[in-house]
């Protein structure tokens, strides 16, 4: 599943192709992969992309809003005088469109088209009206992103898990919105703490710093165009370069730590792969 910069990074690369543009047909290939009427879009124009964690909002002028989930193997292909893709980067991104994994596109009033490509059939365009985006429950178990958070209430919630590992519970969407496993690495290792600390145990300027690693490392990753994770590329095709020039620990086990020279370390946390460095993270 693409994290917060890599879904932020596709938002930013279709904005530049789709908004202004009107939808004149909806075409869908699986069912599974469209909720809602299609007849509730067609004929409208795309007015804005929003991102709410790790869905797109496309905005229509009609108050409509397609919500896109690419999930795990979801891809976002405009097809004009140039091509753009954004998700699972196969070889469907040269092929002829609609191809093989195709499950929805939309025809655009100019004659580009917008296609949206699933090998497992688990992501999905859902058409939403102001009242289903206010009581959508994906939506709205969505806690607030990191930059929207000050140090007292992200101390807040951490101490409402006391009990559990720091990891674990930036890790949950319900408490914080966005921070994938790569960021929560990075974001200990930035604070110089352990994953798997328990939140009670955290001194008011550890969690601080915390918060404040998970947005530098996070928007480096966005300013970089996300992480180069095998899954995930930029709306152009191209593959943004966070692991290579910013990732301190993470997919790096048996290297030297770049802060004090310790060997960082690989285990496992919350149930995923955890990287830290043995000799700076207490």
């Amino acid at each position: 599943m693409p994290e917060l910069p890599e879904v932020e990074t596709i938002r930013r690369g279709l904005e530049k192709c789709i908004v202004g543009k009107k939808i004149t047909k909806v075409h869908i290939l699986c069912e599974k992969s469209f909720r809602g009427k299609p007849e509730l879009i067609e004929g409208k124009k795309i007015i804005e992309i929003e991102r709410r964690g790790k869905a797109l909002l496309l905005r229509l002028d009609n108050k409509m809003t397609i919500m896109v989930h690419l999930r795990m193997t979801g891809q976002m292909i405009y097809d004009g005088a140039e091509r753009f893709a954004a998700g699972h980067p196969d070889g469907e991104f040269i092929e002829k469109m609609p191809g093989r994994f195709t499950r929805v596109y939309a025809d655009l009033d100019d004659g580009t088209h917008l296609y949206f490509n699933d090998l497992r059939k688990f992501g999905f365009w859902k058409v939403m009206d102001e009242l289903d985006i206010a009581t959508d429950d994906f939506l709205n178990k969505l806690g607030p992103e990191p930059w929207a958070m000050k140090p007292a209430e992200f101390r807040e919630m951490l101490m409402r898990h006391k009990n559990s590992p720091v990891k674990a519970v930036i890790l949950d969407q319900h408490n914080i919105a966005g921070v994938g496993n790569i960021y929560a690495d990075e974001g200990c290792f930035y604070a110089g703490i352990l994953p798997w600390r328990k939140c009670g145990d955290l001194k008011k300027t550890e969690s601080d710093k915390l918060l404040e690693g998970l947005c530098s490392v996070m928007q480096a990753s966005i300013d970089s165009g996300g992480s180069t994770m095998k899954d995930y590329v930029r709306p152009d095709g191209t593959k943004g370069n966070y692991l290579e020039k910013f990732a301190q620990v993470f997919r790096r086990e048996g290297c030297e730590c770049p802060r004090c020279g310790s060997e960082i370390l690989k285990t496992r946390t919350a149930g995923r792969g955890t990287h830290y460095c043995k000799g700076c993270q207490k």
